[in-house]
């Protein structure tokens, strides 16, 4: 699975919450500064292309949906982010965080009863 483009990970991001649609929904359901129609279109066409979603022509369009999960994705994602950024290593990445002060010490708690609980 490649990664993703920002652009494509904003449609993926509206394809996801809307589960199927067709282009117009998803341009509907995007923040201001929505893309144009066209550029939102061919988008989608590249998430099509890699496999991300299929498109089922319905009369004179198509609608789209996701065929990966936003969970697999946000996983096979953070491996290659964790993996070049941080040697691999969850604990570096929890570090970097912690020293630039991104996360507090009440959220580092809550995760390591995550880890504990995850545990049992």
């Amino acid at each position: 699975m490649e990664k993703l483009t920002q652009q494509e990970e904003d449609a993926m991001q509206v394809i996801w919450q809307n589960t199927k649609g067709f282009i117009k929904d998803f341009l509907d359901a995007m923040p201001e500064p929505k893309p144009p129609y066209t550029t939102l279109a061919s988008t989608v066409k590249n998430l099509e292309r890699k496999g991300f979603v299929k498109g089922e022509k319905i009369g004179n369009s198509y609608q789209y949906s996701a065929l990966i999960k936003e969970e697999d994705y946000k996983k096979r994602f953070m491996s290659g982010f964790v993996n070049n950024y941080f040697k691999n290593s969850y604990k570096e990445l929890v570090t970097f965080f912690a020293k630039d002060q991104k996360i507090s010490a009440d959220e580092l708690q809550e995760i390591i009863k995550l880890i504990e609980n995850h545990k049992k």
